[in-house]
């Protein structure tokens, strides 16, 4: 007769462990996965703020220019950033106050006469430049360029 032997079979030791660990590992870099994008949406909802600010800072300042005198020259003195009239000023510390890194790139308005045509183009630069960028980044900047007639 023939006997056949049964070995008993060892489970295999510390495989179970082996498998937390990499459970850890997976659960742990999907956390840090959530954390980081976390910090990209925090700092893109900043920008957009910045942005959006921007534009009602350049409404603001057409506004202004629209319920005030119609003429190039007259619209240059007191709204253009070169003459630094009354009203530029006071936008500008408006501006100074909304967003952060304007004291180093100052705004810029620019009032052209439209020549034979009546009324006038207006062109305002916005810069700003927020507070956790870079040294060497640029400066952000919302253009908007309009004719008031």
């Amino acid at each position: 007769m023939i006997s056949i032997r049964h070995r008993r079979v060892r489970p295999a030791a510390g495989f179970s462990l082996l498998e937390c660990l990499f459970a850890v590992l997976i659960f742990s870099v999907g956390i840090l996965a959530l954390v980081l994008l976390q910090g990209r949406a925090i700092s893109q909802s900043r920008e957009a703020k910045y942005r959006v600010d921007a534009s009602t800072l350049a409404s603001q300042m057409l506004g202004d220019m629209w319920v005030s005198e119609r003429s190039a020259t007259a619209l240059a003195a007191r709204f253009g950033s070169a003459a630094a009239g009354s009203g530029y000023t006071a936008w500008l510390t408006t501006v100074s106050s909304t967003l952060p890194g304007v004291a180093a790139y100052p705004p810029s308005v620019t009032v052209v006469a439209n020549g034979a045509l009546a009324g006038s183009t207006v062109t305002i630069d916005i810069y700003w430049k927020a507070p956790t960028e870079k040294a060497a980044a640029a400066a952000h900047r919302y253009t908007v360029t309009t004719q008031i007639t």
